[in-house]
């Protein structure tokens, strides 16, 4: 019976209503030191941009301040996305992370530009900028290798590090290109979750192997809310309902408290909306939590899970990370014994 897979984790760096990003940002790097201390693999954070409730749109700074206040769990990017940036740019911030922090650091790179069109402008992206993906893809790569002789370009720090690149995506576009670089990938099934299965399928048909990566090496993002009771948890859920149905209508803002009847936040349309969105979310105690698992796994049978929890309170999110991990231990101990 195959082991289930390792636990990491993806943080938004939300900022809760009532406090501030020096607040989301010291409650990052306190879940880092949690989350390794219960064994998780790896501690992302994505780029994001004029929202006030999500501070980590300086992602590499954010990935230098966690790095720096653990110890053995990696850190990363989840995603840097790309078109934002040129790649030499982001192979000197990496470059340099790796440097500071060997054996630790992982490069997951998107093509989405994780803003609004407005600050897209902001950000001196075009419209048809991501359609050179794959290129600065390559070019990011071949910064990061070893230097190659009549190099006129260089990554310094950079060159020769290998940062290990991600690719991410939530649709057959991404599968393919991490097939065909022969990268590991990571499907945001935490927020997209239609294309999951289709995705993994093309991935696994179509890999290359490479230089990084023999075999696929497929990621799964999804939601955990886990608390003593399933009621409870549902309760604790309400706040990632609130905060999709607003990004729904355009009013995005700090992370919401729970409340006892989220009925009343939505209307019908948003709540078929958001419900769909929000498929693959495992809410509940630690028995509940390990039976999803189970089922997950089964399913997509995940190399790795990437776990997002967006909960207000910050010790509720730390204990939701306790009891997803008790989940995972006894999950591991039955397929053991089977």
């Amino acid at each position: 019976m195959r082991m289930m897979p390792p636990l990491s984790i993806l943080d938004l760096a939300f900022v809760p209503e009532g406090s501030g990003p020096a607040d989301a940002l010291r409650n990052s790097l306190d879940l880092a030191r949690h989350a390794e201390s219960l064994g998780y693999r790896r501690f992302w954070l994505a780029e994001h941009h004029n929202m006030i409730g999500i501070a980590s749109a300086a992602t590499s700074v954010v990935i230098g301040h966690v790095a720096a206040g653990t110890k053995t769990i990696r850190v990363g990017a989840g995603g840097i996305m790309l078109p934002n940036h040129a790649p030499i740019v982001i192979a000197e911030q990496f470059g340099t992370l790796e440097t500071l922090h060997p054996g630790r650091i992982d490069l997951g790179l998107g093509r989405a530009p994780g803003t609004d069109r407005a600050t897209m402008r902001a950000l001196r992206r075009s419209g048809n900028v991501a359609d050179t993906f794959p290129e600065d893809v390559l070019e990011l790569q071949a910064l990061l290798a070893p230097e190659q002789p009549g190099q006129l370009v260089r990554a310094f720090p950079g060159a020769g590090t290998n940062v290990p690149l991600w690719i991410l995506g939530s649709s057959l576009y991404g599968a393919q290109l991490a097939a065909a670089l022969g990268l590991p990938y990571a499907f945001a099934s935490h927020f997209a979750p239609d294309a999951l299965l289709p995705a993994l399928q093309t991935y696994r048909s179509q890999f290359r192997p490479s230089a990084q990566l023999a075999r696929p090496h497929a990621m799964v993002g999804i939601n955990v809310i886990a608390a003593e009771t399933d009621g409870e948890a549902r309760r604790l859920f309400t706040s990632a309902q609130q905060n999709f149905t607003n990004v729904i209508r355009g009013t995005r803002g700090r992370l919401l408290p729970p409340i006892d009847d989220i009925e009343a936040y939505w209307s019908a349309a948003e709540k078929l909306h958001v419900s769909q969105m929000l498929s693959r979310s495992l809410v509940g105690s630690p028995e509940t939590i390990r039976s999803g698992l189970d089922r997950l796994l089964a399913e997509t049978g995940a190399d790795e899970l990437m776990v997002a929890s967006a909960i207000h309170d910050h010790g509720a999110r730390l204990r939701s990370y306790e009891f997803l991990a008790q989940a995972h231990r006894g999950s591991a101990a039955l397929r053991d014994v089977a």
